[in-house]
């Protein structure tokens, strides 16, 4: 994301944040500091519930309309959600701004869940889940993150369970709308090219009133526990293994040399330390790949490969031995420096994906009340020691591991 945007603050406490860009293309939605962890236990699958059914119809309009109303000039409405947040926002041919800020206030302040409507979604999103359990490469991650945070907030599937979800109906997403998406607690973004005051004036016209304060109850950090070693019978024609450890947040200033060591190790390049240990050279697995997710509180680093089940072993020891050989500071200088020329050449790269720079122009407000430029997140990855690369090596040393078979 680049500097050329602007913030601006509405009377009610909104924050508006846009990016004024010549194209044919425009983009408008919020941010909301709200997911699956701020759900209660027995409501596990709201946040994501109320993602899918907010476009099912409001005090104006029927989810006919609210879908033919970007649509019929080209333009398309997307959501989703994550365990600390929800994106709404729509995708549309330039010119069509003001319709589209319209439309998104609608959604937020007017929403009433029609209960006919909520009965049709609650299937789909049964079977959303019934999809992700026949694909055990990606049930792995949730089955993981729910012992990696056994007891805690973080711990849960974000699309809920069948009996959650039999117990949530309008009341309950309306409650929810009323006490998260508020001005406090979330961010209006947009990148056009209408003027700054206009879209200021077109923020304000819409989103005025909204003035109900935000009602949620604390965040608690998940409780630390002790690394595990689970096998489970999945009866797949291959293993799954996902092997990872709890680490510090998106507050942390250590995050850069965690995100470094993210893409050396199993990057998207095909020149990543374990794709060329693992699948290059040896032909253990056809997928290796690592991820790091930062939470307000923590984070989460994972590595997973999919092999044969006589490989399982021999990749672990392999990812033991990379790992280890980092964090004992066994990596040339020349290496390190190759790899962040790598990572920074990825992030110029990335950063000219309009979509993905609208949506991080809106969670950097949200997360951090701005957003830094591909340039200040470069520098930031050039500085990042030797000695810092070795101690993320060593917090990911201690790593729980989890095995489908």
């Amino acid at each position: 994301m680049d500097e050329s945007y602007t913030l601006h603050t509405l009377s009610n406490g909104l924050r508006v944040a846009y990016s004024q860009r010549n194209g044919n293309v425009a983009y408008c939605g919020v941010a909301v500091n709200a997911g699956s962890r701020d759900e209660q236990p027995k409501h596990h699958g709201l946040a994501h519930f109320v993602e899918h059914t907010i476009f099912k119809g409001t005090r104006r309009r029927k989810a006919w309309h609210i879908l033919n109303r970007m649509e019929l000039v080209g333009g398309e409405l997307n959501a989703y959600t994550t365990k600390e947040e929800t994106l709404v926002y729509s995708v549309f041919p330039a010119g069509n701004m003001e319709r589209a800020v319209e439309l998104i206030a609608d959604l937020v302040l007017n929403s009433v869940f029609p209960a006919k409507e909520l009965e049709k979604e609650r299937e789909v999103v049964l079977e959303e889940i019934n999809s992700y359990r026949d694909t055990p490469s990606e049930a792995i991650y949730d089955d993981f993150e729910d012992l990696i945070f056994k007891g805690g907030e973080l711990g849960h599937n974000i699309l809920g369970t069948k009996e959650c979800l039999s117990r949530i109906g309008s009341a309950e997403c309306m409650d929810y709308l009323k006490n998260l998406y508020v001005p406090s607690n979330m961010v209006l973004f947009a990148v056009g090219s209408i003027p700054d005051d206009k879209m200021f004036r077109l923020a304000e016209r819409y989103f005025s009133p909204m003035h109900h304060s935000e009602v949620r109850r604390p965040r608690v950090p998940s409780p630390l526990l002790p690394p595990f070693d689970v096998c489970i019978n999945a009866d797949s024609h291959q293993a799954h293994t996902l092997t990872g450890a709890v680490t510090f947040g998106m507050h942390d200033s250590r995050k850069y040399a965690l995100l470094l060591l993210n893409n050396m190790l199993g990057g998207p390049g095909m020149n990543s330390i374990l794709n060329v240990a693992i699948r290059e050279r040896r032909g253990y697995a056809y997928t290796v790949e690592s991820s790091v997710t930062l939470f307000s509180d923590c984070g989460l680093m994972e590595i997973y490969f999919g092999s044969d089940e006589r490989h399982v072993k021999r990749c672990l020891r392999l990812i033991d031995d990379e790992i280890c050989r980092i964090a004992s500071g066994g990596m040339r200088p020349a290496a390190i420096e190759a790899a962040k020329k790598q990572f920074v050449g990825q992030l110029l790269v990335g950063s000219e994906n309009l979509e993905s720079n609208a949506l991080s122009l809106g969670k950097g407000v949200l997360n951090f009340g701005k957003v830094d430029s591909i340039n200040d997140i470069a520098e930031r990855i050039r500085a990042v020691s030797a000695t810092e690369l070795s101690e993320a090596a060593q917090l990911i040393a201690k790593r729980s591991t989890l095995v489908f078979l």
